[in-house]
């Protein structure tokens, strides 16, 4: 299983993709919030095996790895999820970028699949948190089809098998998978499936639990200001304090080191 863990070649057969530019240790795609999920639903019409990667700073840390770095590198999309990441992007390239958060694309791709008649398939999480993704789905969007879910037991990735997993999946229908397995195993899945799956994967982590709503959201007036892991922290600073005051510290000296590199 080991051997397979580097990224594989993206899909033959897919759409054109949308550009990227580089920030820190990854690529980033630009384009729209609109564009990307418009991209993301022609992947998912098109029967190819393809994943969209949401990148914080978090994965851009993580991807200090060289083998997980071609991983994140090698999605059909990257997109611009945290704040630090959007602004460190919109800097180094003078964009006007739009924020692409797996919390906002999650509904905005249940309500298009709904529309376009595009089944959903749910990866990850448990089996509660699926019964409540499915119950405020089919209240906002009656016309959404979930092909089914499955919640795998909590282990390395080393213990799942990428062929089972896959055929799981495409029995099922489904055209586009949404993954919660957290950083950096659910990037590692989906690239392991892609040649195997007929489907898109996206790996949203935490979005399945604020949909849910077994989580909260910061106001926007703190997501606007690069406040987020602040409101999180509070709500679990057990479990987030180091996450976030040694990422986020290792975040900003990679970006601090990147511009004196860049102007030096």
């Amino acid at each position: 299983m080991a051997e397979m863990l580097s990224a594989l070649p993206p899909p033959e057969n897919g759409p054109m993709p949308l550009p990227k530019r580089p920030v820190l240790t990854v690529d980033i795609t630009t384009g729209t919030f609109d564009e990307q999920v418009s991209y993301i639903m022609t992947l998912a019409r098109s029967g190819v095996g393809a994943y969209v990667c949401c990148v914080n700073a978090h994965m851009t840390v993580e991807a200090r790895n060289p083998e997980f770095a071609a991983v994140v590198r090698q999605a059909d999309l990257a997109t611009p999820d945290g704040m630090p990441v959007l602004n460190a992007l919109r800097s180094r390239h003078r964009l006007d970028q739009e924020r692409v958060a797996g919390n906002d694309l999650m509904p905005a791709l249940l309500k298009r699949c709904a529309v376009e008649g595009i089944s959903v398939y749910l990866y990850g999480g448990d089996s509660r948190t699926h019964e409540l993704i499915l119950a405020r789905a089919k209240r906002e969007f009656p016309g959404i089809r979930f092909a089914g879910q499955h919640a795998p037991p909590f282990g390395p990735l080393e213990q799942l098998d990428p062929s089972a997993e896959a055929a799981r999946i495409n029995a099922s229908g489904a055209g586009l998978v949404m993954v919660s397995l957290g950083c950096p195993k659910q990037e590692r899945f989906m690239a392991l499936l892609r040649p195997h799956v007929k489907a898109t994967m996206l790996g949203l982590g935490g979005a399945f639990l604020l949909y849910a709503g077994i989580d909260k959201r910061a106001p926007k007036w703190m997501r606007d200001l690069s406040l987020e892991w602040l409101f999180r922290l509070a709500l679990e600073p057990k479990r987030l304090w180091k996450r976030y005051f040694v990422t986020n510290s290792i975040f900003l000296w990679m970006k601090l080191s990147d511009s004196f590199k860049r102007y030096h």
